[in-house]
């Protein structure tokens, strides 16, 4: 971990520092103007989101199938970082929809359920802390079953009618870098990817400690 970790964490840093400059530099959006900027912060957290669901969902199922504490470990620090980049989302959401839609907040599909997919993981760390013995293993179930549902969040704009702008907006955006939206979209994404490395790796380095004073802790009560 320390022979990987200083130089992404000197990468990360770069990257935060170029992103705000390109975002300041990116056009502005013809109806939205300045405020659409929470773009290059709203969409990376998502994608920092569901980098911790697939985590959670991978170590969930190894840990299931081969009671793998390491496994467990990423399970469990993935979906604390879940937690993290989703409250980011729904927190800088409702700032862009103030501006976009002239409210904070619309019960329809895409924001609905995206709430719902984050208190699956709060139910997750609850199950954990509170579930007694065998918590670990209801709680790899409920991580699983929140990575499963995760895809129809994503896609439930292409569904139903919704205000929430489609799928599409991204791969559009990608694919004319020559309106300027592109390079400060794709350097954010990639800060917030590799952010979400570097504490996923900070996350399992302390649990793998606390494991460890855990089992001298039980050997001295032996």
């Amino acid at each position: 971990m320390k022979k990987s970790f200083v130089p992404l964490a000197v990468v990360t840093a770069l990257l935060f520092v170029i992103a705000p400059i390109l975002i300041a530099r990116a056009p502005y959006e013809s109806e939205m103007l300045l405020i659409q900027k929470i773009f290059y912060f709203h969409v990376p957290s998502w994608v920092a989101m569901y980098c911790g669901l697939l985590v959670c969902a991978v170590g969930s199922i190894w840990y299931l199938f081969k009671g793998n504490r390491v496994a467990d470990r990423y399970a469990e620090s993935a979906a604390e970082l879940v937690l993290l980049f989703g409250l980011n989302g729904l927190v800088s959401g409702p700032l862009w929809a103030r501006k976009a839609w002239g409210v904070w907040w619309q019960w329809d599909a895409k924001l609905t359920s995206a709430l719902l997919l984050w208190l699956i993981f709060v139910a997750y760390l609850l199950v954990r802390k509170y579930g007694g013995p065998g918590s670990e293993k209801l709680a790899a179930a409920v991580g699983i079953f929140g990575a499963a549902v995760s895809p129809f969040v994503y896609v439930s704009v292409n569904i139903w009618r919704t205000i929430h702008p489609k799928t599409s907006v991204v791969p559009d955006i990608v694919k004319n870098p020559a309106k300027g939206f592109a390079a400060p979209l794709l350097v954010s994404m990639l800060a917030f990817v590799l952010l979400f490395v570097l504490l996923l790796m900070v996350r399992v380095y302390l649990a793998a400690h606390q494991d460890a004073l855990d089992e001298l802790y039980l050997a001295h009560e032996d």
